[in-house]
């Protein structure tokens, strides 16, 4: 009995500032309970101190960084969609206009002048 899948649901796109803001602060709250409680705290777990502050550190980092790869991935899909329509508007291979000569077209010979 063959069973029909659904298809798949288109993905979700989350907001990114939100997502890494509330990430941050939840190091930065982890980090000021145990600055609070730094002296209950046995010395062999102190390294959950550094821990939070690192995270806190890469939330920031994230902040400046996520919008500016968000940027250069918008600038560089752009040219590509210009280069894509100025090859499409373009003479193709087959035209007067090219000085280069197809392998296939003339078996054992190199494309190289």
């Amino acid at each position: 009995m063959a069973h029909s899948r659904r298809p798949a649901p288109p993905p979700l796109e989350a907001n990114d500032r939100r997502v890494t803001v509330v990430g941050t602060a939840a190091w930065a709250v982890a980090l000021a309970v145990l600055l609070v409680l730094h002296g209950r705290i046995p010395a062999s777990d102190r390294w959950w101190i550094w821990t939070c502050a690192v995270g806190v550190a890469m939330g920031l980092f994230a902040l400046w960084y996520v919008p500016y790869f968000k940027r250069a991935r918008a600038r560089k899909a752009q040219r590509r969609a210009g280069i894509q329509a100025a090859a499409a508007v373009q003479p193709g291979p087959g035209s007067s206009d090219s000085k280069t000569v197809s392998s296939t077209e003339t078996p054992g010979t190199s494309t190289r002048s």
